[in-house]
């Protein structure tokens, strides 16, 4: 049954009569939502990312052994605490796949929230929608603002009969039919600084770089210089960066030193020197 009292306790909303009639229409067979949440030493966020899907269902977190208090505080929240050793994201998301019993699945990171108008609109879309699947808006929280002219449409919400995932790092969602599009963003608070955006791209760059090796791919001095410099003039330029001011330049240029770090790993796995 919908956790509609921790939903009122927790975000405090008021809600409109289309929320209320949402809900309350899971008497009468409204598609039931699961919400996955992968987690590794995530303390800091979990809480709020987990208040903000109270509208669910069921909620699932798969845990990769934190070794800080995460597990515990997700405990007060979730439906399902699950634990697994990581190996590749794909993976993770498809042994809590196998848990989930919700006819339509959100994906969700412990960094990214659902704001009460995306909520509305999510359970909209499972009861009338004509879609499979939907991509939600994501736009990028860097150096303290929204930049977004610096976001991304990602496939998150699924039916989940037929769905599972595919790929090492930005791992791809397959599923049966087609893929509409929701309106509202996500509140995605992507990096906690700049030293931790530059973390996320070393610890991915390994990832990516193993993929593109079994793919066959091959790393060269002129692929390490033409593939970060389109990225940042796409960044920057083609995707209207420069109008997120001083935030729009520093993460065109740290996207930019992500896709260098890509190709310089997988040189190094070509020599073997890994």
């Amino acid at each position: 049954m919908p956790r509609l009292s921790k939903t009122l306790t927790y975000l405090g909303y008021k809600f409109t009569p289309l929320f209320w009639f949402a809900k309350t229409s899971y008497f009468c067979g409204m598609p039931t939502l699961s919400v996955i949440m992968p987690t590794y030493n995530e303390e800091a966020y979990v809480a709020a990312a987990l208040r903000s899907v109270q509208f669910a269902d069921e909620i699932i977190v798969v845990d990769s052994f934190s070794t800080d208090k995460t597990l515990e505080i997700a405990s007060r929240f979730a439906t399902k605490t699950l634990q697994r050793a990581f190996d590749n994201f794909s993976n993770q998301k498809n042994f809590a796949l196998e848990h989930a019993t919700g006819d339509w699945v959100l994906f969700l990171d412990a960094d990214e929230r659902i704001p009460y108008p995306l909520q509305v609109e999510i359970l909209e879309a499972m009861q009338h929608g004509k879609h499979s699947g939907y991509k939600l808006n994501f736009p990028h929280f860097f150096m303290n603002r929204f930049l977004y002219h610096h976001s991304s449409n990602v496939l998150r919400l699924v039916k989940r009969e037929g769905t599972q995932f595919s790929g090492l790092v930005h791992e791809k969602l397959q599923l049966e039919g087609t893929v509409g599009k929701l309106k509202n963003p996500v509140l995605h608070f992507t990096y906690r600084g700049l030293e931790h955006y530059i973390q996320k791209r070393e610890s991915y760059a390994w990832f990516q770089a193993e993929q593109l090796q079994k793919k066959g791919k091959k790393a060269s001095l002129f692929l390490l210089f033409t593939k970060p410099t389109f990225r940042f003039f796409s960044s920057y330029f083609l995707k209207g960066g420069f109008k997120d001011g001083i935030p729009g330049l520093a993460i065109s240029a740290s996207n930019a030193y992500g896709v260098f770090l890509r190709y310089v790993k997988l040189l190094l796995l070509q020599r073997g020197m890994r």
